[in-house]
C-alpha cells in the first residue's frame, strides 16, 4: 500500500483503540464501587481515609482509567498485530501469533499473581509488623497507587519469556546460552525484584524475584524446544 494509506489505516486503528479505551474507562467509572471493594479485599481489616474532599473522586478516575487500559490492552495488541502482519512472511506470521496470545495470557496471569500473592503478602507483612504499636489507618490514594504500581511492574516482569523468545528467534542468544547464565540471572532477578516492588518488605521482593527466575527458565526452555 502507498504510505498515505498506511497512515490512514494506522489512524483508524488508533481511533478504534482510543474509543474503546474511553468506553471501558467510562463503564468502569460508572461501576467504580464494586471495583473499589475488590481492591480493598486484601486488607478488609484496615480503615481508609481521604486527605482532601476530592481525593477519592480523583483516585476513582485514575482507577477507571487503569481498568480501561487493562481491558483495552488485548485490543491494542491485536490491532498492532493486524497492522504489521501484511508485511510479514508466512514463517514470521506463524511466530507472531503465538507470541501475541502468549503475551496477553502472561499479562493477565501477572494481574492474578499480584492480586492473590504479592499484594496480600506485602500488606500482611506491614500490618503484622506494626500491629502492636500502631493502628492501621491508611490513605486510600496511597494504597491505590501502591496496588496500581505493583500491577504495572509485575505485568512488565511477566513479559520476560516473550522478550527471550524474540531474542532467540532473531539469533541474538540461544536457549542453551540462557541456561548457562542462570547464576547471573538469579542475581539480576533479586535486583529487579527489589527495584520493581513499591514496598520495602522482603516477602514481596522474594515472591517477585522467584517468579522472574521461573519465567526466565520457561523462556529458555521454550527456545530449547524450538531448537533456537
Amino acid at each position: 500500500l502507498p504510505f498515505t494509506e498506511h497512515v490512514e489505516e494506522l489512524r483508524q486503528r488508533s481511533l478504534h483503540i482510543v474509543s474503546l479505551l474511553a468506553l471501558f474507562s467510562l463503564l468502569a467509572f460508572i461501576e467504580i464501587k464494586p471495583i473499589v471493594h475488590l481492591l480493598e479485599i486484601p486488607v478488609d481489616n484496615v480503615k481508609f481515609f481521604q486527605l482532601s474532599p476530592g481525593e477519592y473522586f480523583l483516585e476513582t478516575v485514575k482507577i477507571a482509567l487503569y481498568a480501561g487500559i487493562i481491558l483495552t490492552s488485548p485490543v491494542f495488541l491485536s490491532q498492532l498485530t493486524f497492522f504489521i502482519i501484511p508485511g510479514l512472511t508466512s514463517n514470521e506470521k506463524n511466530l507472531i501469533l503465538p507470541l501475541f496470545f502468549g503475551s496477553i495470557i502472561l499479562f493477565f496471569i501477572s494481574l492474578g499473581f499480584s492480586y492473590l500473592c504479592l499484594i496480600p503478602a506485602a500488606l500482611k507483612f506491614f500490618i503484622s509488623y506494626s500491629s502492636d504499636v500502631i493502628e492501621p489507618l491508611w490513605s486510600f490514594s496511597q494504597y491505590c497507587d501502591f496496588i496500581l504500581i505493583l500491577f504495572s511492574t509485575t505485568g512488565i516482569a511477566f513479559q520476560i519469556p516473550i522478550f527471550q523468545i524474540v531474542l532467540g528467534i532473531l539469533g541474538i542468544i540461544s536457549g542453551q546460552t540462557m541456561l548457562k547464565l542462570w547464576k547471573y540471572v538469579v542475581l539480576i532477578a533479586v535486583i529487579i525484584g527489589a527495584v520493581l516492588t513499591p514496598s520495602t518488605d522482603p516477602i514481596t521482593q522474594i515472591l517477585l524475584s522467584t517468579a522472574i527466575i521461573l519465567l526466565y527458565f520457561l523462556g529458555a526452555g521454550i527456545l530449547i524446544v524450538l531448537k533456537r
